[in-house]
């Protein structure tokens, strides 16, 4: 089935190629089953991309600086994680992995409060419910389940609230995925996944994780109406994500979404990504660039003038030096901190143990 063969009715199954609004070189491709973003929407997606590509390259430096133990870089996922961030509403909530600092941050979570995790300080550096950001999960796919279970409840309470939950290619080949998709069609949680498949768990490339043309296909095994989009084009992520939000708003249940992305870094700073893909995979991704795409189309249209795009890198390369700056002091660390947080009562061991922690701590300050 072609592009243009495809109609809105069809809209919600997986096909051979991905849904797209903007081609590789910038040029418009209109899609019946996708509306354009609006001009000042495609500005904030280009906005939030360059922050947060800036971010990010930010965060990676910190890491070879030693202020940060490890970085899982999205360098590359901009289009993915930002078109769908900013297609939410102020209610709904995201339940990220630790590769969506992006998206954390896009969702207006303190840059610094949410690299505390990957610093090593805290297991969550900030607070969920401020921006409707669950913590980070570190645990392929165990996000899946919580953003089901969520969902299912705000809706059992009557609220008008949609999760949006993020995982990698890799995750879809973890038991909670399956648990999660199949609990989210039954109960038609208000609940969209969007997987982020870019091209390898770790290690691993797609081919040897499943036999299936698409991962959106998964989706359809359990019931669901599925989609697969051309993750680097951030007009096409942001309309097919706001229409499953709608979706799942109105009560049609959930919609898996697989975005076709890539990962232009290593896995984290610890891994050694030649080992397993050549050079020339990656430059061929370079090409499809979401940040040059989106700024071809903008630029062509009259929207984005040199004024402009001066304005976005600066404000781009502040939040990095303040980001910067705030990272590049101690963080004051208090051991009791161990034992506060377990338990709303402490047992008798946790007192126990707090109390010869602080025994040795005052023996060692005399």
């Amino acid at each position: 089935m072609t592009t243009t063969e495809r109609t809105a009715a069809s809209y919600f199954l997986p096909s051979d190629e991905p849904l797209g609004l903007v081609t590789a070189d910038g040029a418009p491709t209109p899609d019946p089953a996708l509306a354009m973003p609006a001009d000042d929407v495609l500005l904030r997606l280009y906005r939030g991309m360059v922050s947060g590509r800036r971010f990010d390259t930010q965060a990676t430096a910190l890491t070879k600086q030693g202020r940060l133990a490890v970085y899982p870089s999205a360098r590359g996922q901009e289009a993915a994680e930002i078109g769908s961030i900013l297609a939410l509403r102020p209610q709904d909530w995201l339940f990220p992995t630790y590769r969506d600092s992006m998206a954390v941050v896009a969702r207006g979570v303190d840059p610094v409060e949410v690299l505390t995790l990957l610093r090593g300080d805290w297991h969550c550096g900030y607070d969920p419910y401020r921006a409707n950001v669950a913590p980070q999960c570190t645990p392929l796919a165990t996000n899946t389940l919580h953003a089901v279970g969520f969902a299912h409840a705000a809706r059992v309470k009557g609220e008008d609230t949609v999760s949006l939950v993020l995982v990698g290619d890799g995750a879809t080949s973890e038991g909670d995925t399956h648990e999660a998709l199949n609990f989210a069609a039954v109960w038609k949680a208000p609940v969209v996944f969007l997987v982020q498949n870019n091209g390898y768990a770790i290690s691993v490339p797609l081919e040897k994780q499943t036999a299936a043309p698409s991962l959106a296909y998964k989706g359809v095994g359990y019931g669901m109406p599925s989609v697969l989009v051309d993750g680097n084009d951030a007009a096409a992520v942001h309309a097919v994500v706001e229409q499953a939000v709608e979706r799942a708003a109105a009560g049609e249940g959930p919609t898996l979404i697989e975005a076709i992305t890539y990962r232009m870094e290593s896995h984290t700073n610890a891994d050694d990504a030649t080992r397993y893909r050549d050079k020339a995979e990656v430059e061929q991704w370079l090409t499809r660039d979401p940040i040059s795409r989106l700024k071809q189309y903008l630029t062509d249209r009259g929207l984005l003038d040199d004024k402009t795009q001066q304005e976005i890198d600066a404000r781009a390369e502040e939040e990095a030096a303040a980001l910067r700056e705030r990272m590049n002091v101690d963080t004051e660390l208090d051991p009791a901190d161990l034992f506060r947080h377990v338990y709303a009562e402490p047992t008798a061991a946790l007192r126990q143990q707090a109390a010869e922690l602080a025994h040795e701590n005052t023996e060692d300050q005399a």
